[in-house]
């Protein structure tokens, strides 16, 4: 078992794929986050980033991927993204 490593195999991804996928989804979440504590205070600033970003992250993770899960030859089940 290695922390590294496993989660990433889980999602049928190595450790750097995963890593670039799991940036590419978190860099825009902070940026977008900075973008909503602006507009709080600056409501005429941002007024949909942070709803585009949700909207576009969801669509990205959830509704454009399809999920099989294949079987091991060590029996365990890893969900592929497609």
């Amino acid at each position: 078992m290695n922390i590294f490593t496993d989660h990433p195999r889980s999602v049928g991804e190595s450790y750097g794929e995963h890593f670039v996928a799991a940036t590419s989804f978190g860099l825009p979440m902070i940026t977008a986050g900075l973008a909503c504590v602006l507009h709080g205070f600056f409501p005429f600033l941002f007024e949909k980033t942070g709803s585009n970003l949700v909207r576009k992250l969801y669509d990205r993770m959830v509704l454009n991927r399809k999920k099989m899960v294949q079987e091991t030859s060590d029996g365990q089940q890893m969900d592929w993204c497609i």
